[in-house]
């Protein structure tokens, strides 16, 4: 399993409760997947959202987000964390 970090855009105005259903919406599925997300943070003002997950592969992560409704725009590897 490797980390990765993906980034939703234009997500501008999204509360607390939204940025939770759309985190319990990737965890509803994610096992089906392999696939495990770790956290969400997201930026009200700019619109822009980051989930961390452990997965096999950035296609993964991508299939889970398209599944629950909000693709991600960019999914990066994060090979290396201290």
């Amino acid at each position: 399993m490797s980390q990765f970090m993906d980034v939703h855009h234009g997500m501008k105005g999204i509360t607390a409760d939204q940025l939770l259903q759309a985190h319990k919406a990737d965890l509803a599925i994610e096992k089906e997947e392999g696939v495990r997300f770790e956290k969400a943070w997201a930026d009200p003002e700019s619109g822009t959202v980051y989930c961390l997950s452990d997965a096999p592969s950035a296609e993964a992560v991508q299939r889970i987000h398209e599944r629950a409704g909000h693709p991600a725009d960019e999914v990066h590897a994060v090979p290396l964390t201290a």
